[in-house]
């Protein structure tokens, strides 16, 4: 039986370079022979707010179901996003915040600072455009959001490895770039 893999556009818009290099991830690794999911996080109908914040239960829509569910199923999970303000785009925070929920994702354990890593056993593949040169994001502003898919949000949860490929800089990057990053996330995707 193949691995089930999801991949994630964090990226409101399809037809951005987030989503061609999501579609070639897709490609590439069905190509491979995976069961692969793709979830364009710009074409599902939610709620990215969580309005009470965890304090009373806000019902997960059908389309959040089906991730969710996906999610649990798979072996990966990709996730393919630009950075935005040193961080993610607000939809795929919303979305973080909607489906990754304690009792799902993590477990706060009774009378303890532990929890349980519920999602333990997944390997998670990120994918950041940026237009901050990668060494700048490094050592200027110390990787943030890198930091916090890596280990606050993803580790938090027991997905590991957690790798993170940075595509960079966008800004200024012409077709034959571009084509560089579709064919590296090719390979990405081919490797497992």
């Amino acid at each position: 039986m193949s691995e089930r893999w999801v991949v994630i556009l964090g990226h409101p818009d399809a037809d951005s370079l987030c989503g061609a290099l999501a579609r070639r991830y897709v490609d590439s690794a069905r190509e491979a022979g995976r069961e692969v999911s793709l979830f364009c996080l710009g074409d599902l109908q939610f709620d990215p707010v969580l309005r009470h914040g965890y304090r009373q239960p806000q019902p997960l829509e059908p389309d959040l179901q089906r991730l969710q569910q996906a999610i649990a199923d798979a072996q990966q999970l990709v996730l393919v996003l630009p950075l935005w303000w040193g961080g993610m785009p607000a939809l795929l925070k919303g979305m973080f915040d909607r489906v990754f929920l304690s009792g799902w994702a993590y477990r706060y354990r009774k009378d303890s600072v532990w929890w349980d890593k519920l999602l333990r056993g997944r390997r998670a593949e990120v994918i950041v455009t940026m237009d901050t040169p990668g060494w700048y994001y490094r050592w200027v502003y110390g990787q943030p959001l890198f930091r916090q898919l890596k280990h606050t949000i993803l580790g938090f949860c027991g997905f590991a490895p957690v790798r993170i490929t940075a595509l960079a800089p966008v800004r200024g990057s012409n077709s034959t770039q571009q084509a560089r990053w579709l064919e590296q996330v090719a390979q990405l995707a081919a490797r497992g």
